[in-house]
């Protein structure tokens, strides 16, 4: 039997739905970016931003075990992922535990959500609760975002706008008052949110390039399924040509310091990204394409706070 098929309960937790390698990364991310901004506009607050990040990366993980739960529903015998329908198969796993999951961590977060209102004032419940309905309806639903080849869109809104606002609301408004949550929710924290919001919507296309057959099998009509791996791949490097131009605009065009070009260190790093998912097309050389962009976003979610809070 292949390590594919010998994982343990444990394992299948922590590489397929826990997925430390993605989650993390992009849960973080859009709150570096959110600390270093705030730090900036002198709002910083330590308390808020953690409890913000935790909500966000279990609305996130919630959503993940969803996409897991609601493909398993579908696809019983799934060949993408055969670690889980073996799993459910021996009785390591059930879809009873997914469902628990499901609850419990959307539950978790909506109890650290009411921690962030009695701090932060109602706009945390919109933030909320739109970030619930987004990963929820990425793949569930009557009309689940992910299979109709709406998921890049939702990505780029929530991984960018919404959780670097959202970050940078609960600091600024715990400052300044919940009164003020005109002023904590000011447009540079949208335009600071763009170029997390690209990377994080390219590690998505990745993902649905390398997926592609699957996919296409399964009958999910992914932007590369629908369009085809050419306008997927052309669709990242915009993407990332995008966040590397954005710094030039925060400085030039926002007023902010030459400091906030330092995200383009990483830019070589980028490159070997860019070249991998242009060239490389099997499921085995694409794989450690997702990872790696993730890191690199969190990279450049450094530099780019670093940038701004000197």
């Amino acid at each position: 039997m292949s390590q594919a098929f010998a994982w343990t309960r444990r394992e299948v937790w922590t590489r397929k739905l826990l997925y430390p390698g993605h989650t993390l990364p992009t849960a973080i991310a859009p709150v570096i970016v959110a600390m270093g901004l705030a730090k900036h506009d002198g709002v910083f607050s330590a308390l808020p931003v953690a409890l913000a990040f935790l909500a966000g990366w279990l609305v996130q993980f919630a959503g993940v075990v969803t996409d897991n739960y609601t493909n398993l529903l579908r696809q019983p015998d799934d060949r993408e992922h055969p670690e889980l329908v073996q799993a459910v198969a021996t009785g390591i796993l059930s879809l009873a535990d997914l469902r628990t999951t499901i609850f419990a961590t959307y539950g978790l977060a909506v109890l650290i959500g009411c921690v962030l209102f009695l701090m932060a004032g109602w706009p945390v419940i919109a933030i909320g609760v739109a970030s619930i309905a987004a990963s929820w309806a990425y793949s569930a639903g009557p009309f689940p975002f992910g299979r109709h080849g709406f998921a890049d869109p939702l990505f780029f809104l929530f991984f960018g706008t919404v959780s670097v606002l959202g970050a940078y609301y609960v600091q600024a408004a715990v400052v300044l008052g919940p009164e003020h949550w005109r002023e904590a929710l000011p447009l540079t924290a949208v335009a600071v949110s763009l170029p997390i919001g690209a990377l994080i919507t390219d590690i998505l296309i990745i993902d649905d390039i390398r997926d592609f057959e699957f996919d296409r099998h399964k009958g999910k009509n992914t932007v590369a399924v629908r369009f085809g791996k050419i306008y997927s791949r052309v669709e990242f490097i915009a993407l990332i040509a995008f966040a590397y131009v954005a710094p030039f605009w925060l400085w030039r065009g926002l007023g902010f310091s030459a400091w906030v070009l330092l995200p383009l260190i990483t830019l070589p790093l980028a490159g070997m990204v860019v070249r991998a998912v242009w060239t490389k097309d099997t499921y085995a050389a694409l794989m450690p394409m997702t990872p790696r962009l993730a890191m690199l976003t969190v990279g450049y979610s450094i530099c780019l706070a670093i940038g701004m809070a000197v």
